[in-house]
């Protein structure tokens, strides 16, 4: 799907308000092949049972650190069944018991920090994506999570020129809640990201 910036900042401003439902659905007809990534984070559920109503089969790519906590692992497993995800899963090349004997996770400050994360998150990310080649990419980015998230909105561009859709940018915590209430699914906070450390912090995958 090739859009221009300006195509793109029009449809912005018509999808605000826009139920997610509709937004998904446009998305996916005027693609060639969608996507929808997750790591099954705090409200990563909204986004996967939003997308597999309007499309079952669409793939979804988990790309698993190896240092997910087992609640979420649990929830994850949960969701897949629940509403039956076309997981593909992506791992790193290493274990994480390999890992942790020679390296560790490095603090922020650490060089070997830019390691890690090609290792336990881009690589995997971009050997799905050079394996699904998407041109549309759903995923559940939100106004107000890091300064660069700010500057996005519904619809942007990765830096490969993939459609990023992130039908609920515009939604505060608040109404994930009740969207999850109303639709009878589960949610989870006790997950960890090894390559951000902290919660306003891009991972990468993004930038």
């Amino acid at each position: 799907m090739a859009l221009t910036q300006e195509e793109i900042q029009s449809l912005n401003k018509q999808f605000k308000g826009i139920p997610p439902e509709e937004i998904i659905s446009w998305a996916i007809s005027h693609g060639n092949k969608s996507v929808v990534t997750t790591n099954f984070r705090p409200y990563e559920v909204a986004i996967l049972h939003a997308v597999t109503e309007v499309d079952k089969t669409i793939p979804v790519i988990w790309c698993d650190t190896g240092y997910n906590t087992p609640q979420t692992y649990k929830h994850a497993e949960e969701l897949i069944s629940r509403l039956e995800l076309n997981i593909k899963l992506y791992v790193p090349k290493q274990t994480s018991s390999h890992r942790d004997a020679v390296m560790g996770i490095p603090q922020i400050d650490d060089p070997k920090h830019a390691i890690f994360t090609e290792q336990v998150k881009l690589e995997p990310f971009r050997r799905a994506m050079e394996e699904h080649k998407p041109d549309v990419w759903f995923t559940n980015l939100r106004k107000g999570q890091t300064a660069l998230r700010d500057s996005l909105d519904v619809l942007s561009l990765s830096k490969d020129g993939v459609l990023k859709v992130s039908p609920f940018y515009h939604w505060s915590d608040t109404q994930l809640d009740a969207y999850l209430q109303e639709h009878g699914l589960p949610n989870e906070h006790k997950y960890f990201d090894p390559t951000k450390v902290l919660a306003n912090r891009e991972c990468g995958l993004h930038t």
